[in-house]
C-alpha cells in the first residue's frame, strides 16, 4: 500500500511532504509488487498515538476485569486514532486487582488497539492526596504483591506508582527498578523525597500537577525534583480541565518535549454524554469536558488521547510537532515499546493515522488494516 500526497512525521519530529509505504503489517521503505495507492489529500500522516495512563471510556473500564470490556475499549481508541493501550488500574482490593492482572493476560485481542502493557496507579500512594482514589484500600509498596500482580499479568506491568513518602517506598524502588518504571504519584513528598526516590530509580511522574504539591518557590516539591532530573519523564493531562494553558506552556519550557508524555486519564464517560458515572467504586459526575466526584474532587477526564492532543495544539499553543511527539514517540519509549511502535519507520508496525488540517481524523490503521 501506498499512502501519497501527504506530510509525514518523521523520528526527527518534522513533517516532510511525501509518502508512506506499507508492505502487511509493517511500514516499508518502498513500494511492494501490485501496491494500492490512497490519496492522502494533503492530511498529516501520524504515528498511531500511545495512550499509557487512561482507564476506560464508552461506558467500560479496565477495572472491570472484563474481556468484552478490553475489546470495546480497544475498538473505540482505535476509532479516534490511539492505536497502542497501557491502561491503568485504581486503588482496589487486593481480590479486585488480582482479578484485573489475570483478565488482561488472557486478553488476545484482534480488533482495535494494542494492548501492550498495564499502568498500576495505587493502591501505594498517599491517602492525603488520593483524589478520586478510594482511601480503604491504599496501602504501602509491597515488593512481593507488586511481582505476583505482574507474573498474573503476564508482565505487563509497565509502570507502578508510588508515593515515595510512604513506608518502605525507597526499599521497593531500589528492589523494582530494574522490573518496571517506578513513577511518584498521589504524594505530598516535598523536594528532597521526590530527589531521594528518582535517585534510587524513580523515573517519572503521573500526572504532574495533579494529586502532589504545587511548585513553590521556596519548596519545589516534585515538580521542583521532577525537573531537575534529566532522566525523569513527565505526564500531563491536556484535557483544558487539569492544567491550566499557561502551566502546559512552562512545562514544556521546563522540561522539553523528549521530556513529556500527553495522557488522556480518561475514564468511562469519555466518548458518552453527561451523566452520572463510576471510577474505582466512586460516583463520577459528567458534565462537559469535567468529571468531578460528589464533592468537587476532579475525577479523571471525559477527553480521550486525541482529543487532548487537539486542545494542546488548539488552544494552548504547543506545536503540533511536538504534541505528536509527546502522544507516540516519547510514551512508546517510556513503556519500552519504542522497537515496534511510536514512529513511521521501516520495520515497525504499520500504525498510522491520517489528520485533517483542522486535526480531525480522516483514517486509521493498526498493523496495516484500516480501522472503520
Amino acid at each position: 500500500m501506498v499512502i501519497k500526497n501527504v506530510q509525514v512525521f518523521g523520528e526527527d519530529k518534522t513533517f516532510t511532504p511525501g509518502e508512506v509505504y506499507i508492505d502487511g503489517e509493517k511500514f516499508s521503505a518502498s513500494a511492494a509488487e501490485d501496491h494500492e495507492v490512497i490519496d492522502g489529500e494533503g492530511c498529516f500522516a501520524i504515528p498511531g498515538l500511545v495512550d499509557i495512563h487512561f482507564h476506560g471510556c464508552m461506558g467500560d473500564d479496565f477495572c472491570d476485569a472484563s474481556l468484552d470490556a478490553i475489546k470495546n475499549m480497544a475498538e473505540y481508541e482505535a476509532s479516534i486514532g490511539v492505536t497502542t493501550i497501557c491502561p491503568a488500574t485504581m486503588t482496589l482490593a487486593e481480590a479486585d486487582l488480582h482479578n484485573i492482572m489475570k483478565t488482561a493476560a488472557a486478553y488476545e485481542g484482534s480488533s482495535g488497539a494494542k494492548l501492550s502493557g498495564i499502568n498500576m496507579e495505587g493502591p501505594f500512594i498517599s491517602a492525603a492526596k488520593k483524589g478520586a482514589q478510594a482511601a480503604d484500600h491504599i496501602r504501602n509498596c509491597d515488593t512481593a504483591l507488586f511481582r505476583t500482580l505482574q507474573e498474573e499479568s503476564g508482565g505487563l506491568i509497565k509502570l507502578v506508582d508510588i508515593a515515595p513518602e510512604n513506608e518502605g517506598a525507597m526499599e521497593f524502588i531500589e528492589e523494582v527498578k530494574d522490573e518496571v518504571v517506578v513513577s511518584i504519584a498521589h504524594t505530598t513528598a516535598d523536594y528532597d523525597t521526590a530527589s531521594e526516590a528518582l535517585e534510587k530509580g524513580a523515573s517519572h511522574v503521573t500526572h504532574l500537577y495533579n494529586a502532589m504539591p504545587p511548585l513553590n518557590h521556596r519548596d519545589p516539591g516534585v515538580i521542583g525534583a521532577a525537573r531537575d532530573d534529566e532522566d525523569c519523564h513527565v505526564e500531563l493531562i491536556c484535557d483544558g480541565i487539569h492544567i491550566h494553558p499557561s502551566v502546559v506552556r512552562a512545562t514544556f519550557a521546563m522540561f522539553g518535549a523528549d521530556r513529556v508524555i500527553l495522557i488522556s486519564d480518561s475514564m468511562r464517560a469519555t466518548g458518552l454524554t453527561d451523566g452520572q458515572y463510576t471510577l474505582g467504586g466512586q460516583d463520577v459526575f459528567v458534565k462537559g469536558a469535567k468529571a468531578t466526584l460528589a464533592d468537587g474532587t476532579i475525577a479523571g477526564s471525559a477527553t480521550n488521547l486525541m482529543g487532548c492532543l487537539k486542545v494542546a495544539v488548539q488552544k494552548m499553543e504547543i506545536p503540533l510537532e511536538d504534541a505528536v511527539a509527546c502522544a507516540t514517540m516519547n510514551p512508546a519509549r517510556e513503556i519500552g515499546i519504542y522497537d515496534s511502535c511510536g514512529s513511521i519507520t521501516p520495520g515497525k508496525a504499520a500504525d498510522l493515522v491520517l489528520l485533517d488540517k483542522d486535526l480531525n481524523v480522516k483514517a486509521v490503521y493498526v498493523n496495516g488494516r484500516k480501522q472503520a
